[in-house]
């Protein structure tokens, strides 16, 4: 059974940081690229960031570019998001997600709050 958990939700002041991670299972995550998405209250899906399976290649959305940083441990099967200056504008519930054979998968989300 596939399984995609993120953590490390939390309130954050703007500028602190926050390190998200996401826990998979069920698959060869070695062998599978991830995506981080958000979804700000009342917007769209937004793509973060991705990181190959072997984590040499890396992208970020120009939004993120600069303060996060995504790294991954394959031997934890774990994917990790670094999210540093953080702005009242990167506040939304966090996804990590993989694509298996043309089907995504995706975790249940984790809630960031940047607020003063």
């Amino acid at each position: 059974q596939v399984q995609l958990v993120e953590s490390g939700r939390g309130l954050v002041q703007p500028g602190g940081s926050l390190r998200l991670s996401c826990a998979a299972s069920g698959f060869s995550f070695s062998q599978t690229p991830v995506n981080w998405v958000r979804q700000a209250p009342g917007k769209g899906l937004e793509w973060v960031s991705m990181i190959s399976s072997g984590g040499r290649s890396i992208d970020y959305a120009d939004s993120v570019k600069g303060r996060f940083t995504t790294s991954r441990d394959n031997a934890k099967n774990t994917v990790y998001l670094q999210m540093n200056s953080l702005k009242p504008e990167d506040t939304a519930v966090y996804y990590c997600t993989s694509d298996l054979a043309g089907e995504a998968y995706w975790g249940q989300g984790t809630q960031v709050t940047v607020s003063s």
